[in-house]
């Protein structure tokens, strides 16, 4: 039996694999830090320029919701032929996941430092845990998983503190710090709505087109907000291209492991792509990649992560 991914369902089902392709969803989360940067620095989008960075996530992800939705019609997936009341939940969830919760992060991002910023989207993992304790019966809050999304949380934490504290003060207004949490939670909400809608809709239909329709309000948003990309070269086409594409493995992959899993055993991972994005940005600019904050904070992810997923028998 297939899992919407062209994989068998055993695949995501088994605790082997959910490490695996978890881990490769963050990996490649993680590489999107360095390749906006890039992206940026092509084609000239200024960190203020909030516009214009709508307007370069709206192609991303219109261009990847395009690519997997092709990719579903060729492999005979029935992509049009949803219920009125699926297109209205498939137009829901983009609106919330893609382009709502970019939306509100990138606003947040402009007035907080990003240091804070980093640290305070990773709460979307306490979200979810504390949202799937109230609605799974099988995914209760426990005091080892709340240890485990404790010490994931403090490698965050410390991947995050370069020279000491800096731009880890005490301030909290709503346009910084709040819509950064704001972010953080409605993602996580809309990631435990899309699990709901996987059980009815092809993963790979449903990311589809969650991520075109949040693409094209993101696009549009952009446009309408003044945003202007120019001087686009073979460079920063390919860059496009390789964010799209890895948008759309990444979130297929993610919705059917939090199809045939509990959401906490998945949600624990997302401690992983700041580290990586952190390891990442090192690498391709050129610093010590090897620091001792990088790898304390890999260590203690992965201790989260392994208190977490090794919690008794998992029930599907």
């Amino acid at each position: 039996m297939l899992s919407g991914t062209g994989l068998p369902t055993s695949v995501f089902s088994r605790p082997r694999y959910l490490i695996l392709l978890a881990t490769l969803c963050c990996l490649l989360w993680g590489s999107a830090y360095p390749a906006i940067k890039g992206g940026y620095a092509l084609l000239g989008i200024a960190r203020s320029d909030t516009a214009a960075q709508l307007v370069f996530a709206g192609w991303r992800f219109l261009l990847a919701g395009a690519l997997l939705l092709v990719m579903a019609q060729l492999t005979g997936r029935r992509v049009w032929a949803l219920a009125p009341v699926q297109w209205a939940q498939l137009g829901l969830l983009g609106l919330a996941q893609t382009a709502l919760q970019y939306v509100f992060f990138y606003v947040g991002l402009a007035n907080t430092t990003g240091v804070k910023g980093s640290i305070l989207n990773a709460t979307g993992t306490f979200f979810s845990v504390l949202l799937a304790h109230f609605l799974y019966a099988n995914d209760r809050l426990s005091r080892r998983k709340a240890l485990g999304c404790a010490v994931g949380f403090a490698g965050v934490m410390v991947v995050n503190l370069r020279g000491g504290t800096q731009g880890l003060d005490a301030g909290f207004t709503l346009l910084g710090e709040g819509f950064i949490v704001i972010a953080a939670f409605v993602l996580s909400a809309a990631s435990i709505y899309g699990k709901r809608l996987s059980q009815r809709i092809d993963p790979m239909v449903m990311t589809g087109w969650q991520l075109g329709i949040g693409g094209l309000v993101l696009l549009l948003g952009g446009l309408a907000g003044g945003g202007d990309i120019r001087g686009w070269s073979a460079g920063s086409l390919a860059l496009l291209g390789y964010m799209a594409v890895l948008s759309a493995v990444a979130f297929t992959l993610w919705a059917a492991l939090l199809k045939h899993n509990r959401v906490g055993q998945v949600t624990v991972f997302n401690f992983l792509i700041p580290v990586f994005g952190a390891l990442l940005s090192a690498l391709f600019l050129g610093e010590a990649v090897l620091e001792w904050r990088n790898l304390a904070a890999l260590v203690m992810v992965c201790g989260g992560i392994w208190l977490v997923t090794t919690e008794g028998q998992r029930v599907r």
